[in-house]
């Protein structure tokens, strides 16, 4: 028997064949796991790219819409021809995207919480903090926080680095376990509100439905015709206390079908029950709508995405001024 018949050496190298072949095995199907995966993500890329150009084909329909709503309705708007929330579809290959407008100034504008004093200079607005601390009072937020979550929102904004007495500036953030400082402009997003001293994942919650970041440091105004009763804290925070939620909301329901043809004849309705409206209360609503918020979702070759835009329409044509990707937050 010569040495290389020995049988221990064949069951080595037998052996040595085997180890050979599982690590090319090994290596090979890695390979082919990330081939695949780069294929999956390479197919995800152009539906997303996909998806988000039939998202922006939906936006250039709603600002046309937009631009059609207001050019017919001249000084008025309401919700006559049921356009608000209802969905209109744009067909695209192998899914759909469907847009919803909605008014998109009737809610408590957060970037209201100051004025612009000059050019990125930015000043408290009492009035707006006092408001918006009956508007959190009106959605069940606790009345001993509401002050200071005002206060604290108009800090966040403003360009000073004074605190409010129950607010906070950079020196209550910088010396939390991640620090962080103040904005010192405008909120982009709503989501920036979690951020403020005092306000708690339940807070914010309650508060999220009724509030927007329209890029204007101003109180939103409230259209009188658009205004659901289902919303009627946002009409009950600019009267005092006296005005409760529900009172709000039986006002609401006596809006005529085609809506009212002046904020006089509006506010004609609580003055019959002795509720007299202040002049800055009177000044915040209108019978037209100057802010649209577009809702856009899209669903194609197993992608699905979800935008949130914002449209001024302060003048025409209406334009777009701001566009989120993804959930609300």
């Amino acid at each position: 028997m010569s040495p290389g018949d020995r049988p221990q050496e064949r069951g080595a190298a037998l052996l040595t064949v085997l180890l050979l072949v599982s690590v090319i095995a090994v290596l090979a199907a890695t390979a082919l796991e990330k081939l695949r995966l780069s294929t999956r993500l390479a197919g995800n890329a152009v539906s997303g790219e996909q998806a988000r150009a039939y998202g922006y084909a939906a936006e250039t329909l709603a600002l046309s819409r937009v631009s059609d709503l207001l050019g017919r309705s001249q000084q008025r708007v309401t919700l006559a021809g049921d356009w608000s929330g209802r969905p209109f579809s744009l067909p695209v290959p192998n899914g759909v995207a469907t847009a919803r407008v909605t008014d998109g100034g009737n809610c408590f504008n957060l970037n209201g919480l100051v004025t612009e004093e000059a050019s990125g200079i930015y000043v408290t607005n009492q009035a707006a903090r006092v408001q918006f601390a009956r508007l959190m009072r009106l959605v069940d937020v606790p009345t001993s926080v509401t002050a200071g979550i005002a206060d604290a929102a108009s800090d966040w904004i403003d360009t000073d680095n004074e605190p409010l007495p129950g607010g906070a500036e950079d020196g209550a953030y910088t010396g939390a376990a991640t620090p962080y400082r103040t904005s010192g402009t405008l909120m982009t997003d709503i989501s920036e509100l979690r951020a403020v001293n005092g306000v708690t994942p339940e807070i914010y919650t309650k508060l999220r439905p009724w509030l927007c970041t329209l890029p204007v440091a101003k109180p939103s105004v409230i259209n009188v015709n658009t205004l659901l009763p289902e919303q009627a804290p946002l009409f009950a925070m600019l009267l005092p206390d006296t005005l409760g939620v529900d009172a709000a909301r039986q006002i609401l329901l006596k809006r005529p079908p085609q809506g009212f043809e002046s904020t006089s004849a509006f506010w004609a309705i609580p003055a019959q029950n002795a509720i007299t409206a202040a002049p800055d209360a009177v000044a915040q609503t209108a019978i037209t709508t100057k802010w649209f918020a577009l809702q856009v979702d899209v669903t194609t070759g197993g992608a699905e995405l979800q935008e949130r835009s914002m449209i001024d329409a302060t003048r025409l044509p209406a334009r777009l001024v701001s566009r989120s990707w993804g959930e609300p937050s």
